[in-house]
């Protein structure tokens, strides 16, 4: 008989075998039967910590934000840097993140997180935006229109492919453009909307940072 003592099943232990098993999965195949098999317990002995899937999924994103919080909230730091320098990186780095997941995105999506982990990053990055000019309402909308712009389209990228994991290739942009061949501006735009996702995703993040700074900036920096 196996001596070995198993660590013991708490919510963190969960989230984080879910995480490993989604990349093997994907959202639509984790199930609460697939996670427990993972872990060697019964099914049952999840809902003692999650009453359902969505709990779930609440300390995975959780979980994922734990593991970025440092390092979104050091991209603030240094009083010599640009805050729209700052703010393109701690953007930059959420994308990093969620892309180590697959369907990373769709799981952070929508959830609420079980502890303040968020609390951090945000706060240094409120912070930020308001030395560099913002009032209080205007820092959440820039935070919250870049955050979303993120998110989003960190969802969009997965959603097309190509996915390593499941051999899918991505997004046929040669049947596209022959499908909308009638249609020439909309048939050419699939090339530069759904090729090289890091050029733009970073081309339109600064787009929208230009967009906050001249719409809800409204003072000169402070300091």
């Amino acid at each position: 008989m196996s001596t070995e003592r198993r660590a013991p099943l708490d919510r963190r232990r969960v989230a984080d075998t879910a995480l490993k098993l989604l990349n093997e999965v994907g959202l639509d195949g984790l199930t609460l039967r697939a996670i427990a098999k993972e872990l060697d317990v019964k099914a049952p002995a999840l809902y003692w910590h999650f009453k359902d899937k969505q709990a779930l999924l609440d300390e995975m994103a959780t979980e994922m934000m734990r593991r970025m919080s440092a390092d979104m909230t050091a991209q603030t730091t240094g009083p010599d840097r640009d805050w729209r320098e700052a703010f393109f990186a701690m953007m930059c780095g959420l994308r990093t993140h969620l892309l180590r997941y697959r369907d990373g995105a769709k799981v952070y999506a929508g959830t609420h997180f079980t502890d303040m982990s968020y609390a951090e990053p945000m706060e240094a990055g409120l912070s930020m935006l308001t030395r560099a000019g913002f009032t209080p309402a205007g820092a959440a909308r820039a935070w919250f229109t870049a955050y979303s712009y993120t998110v989003g389209y960190v969802i969009e990228e997965q959603a097309m492919g190509p996915d390593p994991a499941s051999g899918d290739e991505g997004y046929d942009l040669d049947a596209r453009a022959a499908r909308l061949a009638p249609y020439p501006l909309a048939a050419q735009a699939g090339r530069e909307m759904f090729q090289d996702h890091t050029r733009g995703f970073e081309a339109g993040l600064r787009a929208v940072i230009a967009g906050v700074d001249a719409t809800l900036r409204t003072t000169p920096p402070t300091g």
